[in-house]
């Protein structure tokens, strides 16, 4: 399962790296010798070291590296391009990597994770991964990547909501400001959630629960609000982009990237008939959480040298401009031109929030149990 949709036909398409892309992402780090014998420099600081072409494998397993997903299919084929690394298309939410990862913790069967960084932190304290700082790590921010190397941060989005703009007109509704908006019988009877294990479903429900004054400690609000909105047809949905398509929900909870790729790069919406908007709460609390996602290499697991590459061309300038052609915000997004399609930034300004990444992955399992176990909602699961 995927954690949502997209292609892109921006700058840069899923379907076609530009050249220039691909002759800088050489760059990445010096290498030496001719053909079958490359050997590139990787990593941060004491990090850096060697790695031989001769030592990659015919396929790279990355947890969560999949078309489909941020323009992972426009990175993947970069990179195979650049490197002769093909990527498997690991398709997957952050829980089921995270599941997966455990379940083969004395054999791996993937060389890296990738996927929301609170999971990244949970699989760290599994002691499920390694350290390892990869080139530019210096300029990810503190906050997100952990000292000791294990899990870095790569790109960032906002939950927000997508609605189809064309059928609110149909039903004389207006565009919604605020959650409170969502519970208008005519929004909710075709509104979907993506499921609480994954982690933008998670960040959707802690999104709603700060609006009406909820904290990790007290998901009350949450469940009270889809109580509210049950009764008049909202369920979950694993996947959203067919359903907006076919008519079947005309709202759905997930995030900017989601929406914004759904307006402008779906061949099957004009642009005006899709609208992404950042919602505050009903008496104007923070109501959008920020979610990082990231990576961490895997301890004891195959292929560390191509995954040491892989990591390291994902930071790199070209690599973080093809997240921005998807519309998902890089991590190193103020080195770089932000696309004007994305909400103004005083949406952003007054509705975000962050939550502070190690005490959500103390609770993490806690919530998601409790939001399976009481939410009305159906398709939790």
């Amino acid at each position: 399962m995927s954690e949502s949709t997209g292609t892109t036909r921006r700058s840069v398409l899923a379907s076609g790296v530009t050249a220039s892309t691909l002759s800088v992402a050489g760059c990445l780090g010096d290498f030496v010798g001719g053909s079958g014998g490359q050997t590139y420099t990787v990593g941060h600081g004491e990090y850096e070291t060697e790695v031989d072409a001769a030592a990659f494998p015919e396929e790279l397993q990355i947890y969560c590296v999949q078309t489909g997903w941020s323009n992972w299919g426009a990175v993947m084929e970069a990179f195979e391009e650049e490197y002769g690394i093909p990527l498997y298309d690991a398709q997957g939410s952050s829980g089921e990597a995270l599941e997966d990862m455990r379940a083969n913790a004395q054999n791996p069967t993937h060389s890296a994770y990738n996927g929301g960084y609170s999971f990244g932190l949970e699989a760290m304290n599994d002691e499920l991964t390694t350290e390892y700082k990869p080139a530019n790590w210096d300029v990810v921010p503190d906050d997100l990547k952990t000292d000791n190397g294990h899990v870095t941060a790569t790109r960032q989005m906002t939950t927000a909501v997508t609605y189809r703009a064309d059928v609110y007109e149909e039903r004389g509704l207006d565009a919604p400001e605020t959650w409170e908006d969502l519970k208008h019988p005519d929004i909710a009877k075709d509104l979907a959630f993506t499921p609480p294990h994954t982690a933008n479903g998670q960040a959707s429900a802690l999104s709603v629960n700060r609006a009406y004054g909820g904290d990790l400690d007290d998901l009350d609000p949450v469940i009270e609000y889809h109580e509210a909105i049950a009764e008049h047809g909202a369920d979950f949905r694993r996947n959203v982009e067919g359903p907006m398509t076919a008519g079947e929900i005309s709202t759905v909870i997930e995030y900017d990237y989601t929406g914004l790729n759904l307006k402008y790069n779906n061949e099957e919406f004009d642009e005006d008939q899709i609208e992404v908007a950042i919602l505050e709460g009903p008496e104007g609390e923070p109501g959008a959480m920020n979610v990082p996602y990231g990576y961490a290499l895997l301890r004891n697991a195959p292929n560390p040298e191509a995954a040491k590459l892989f990591m390291d061309y994902v930071l790199t300038e070209d690599c973080q401009k093809l997240f921005f052609d998807a519309y998902v915000r890089p991590i190193r997004a103020n080195e770089l031109d932000q696309p004007d399609e994305f909400p103004d930034q005083s949406s952003y300004e007054a509705a975000g929030f962050t939550i502070d990444q190690e005490e959500l992955v103390s609770k993490q399992a806690d919530i998601q149990e409790t939001l399976v176990d009481r939410t009305p909602l159906q398709g939790a699961q």
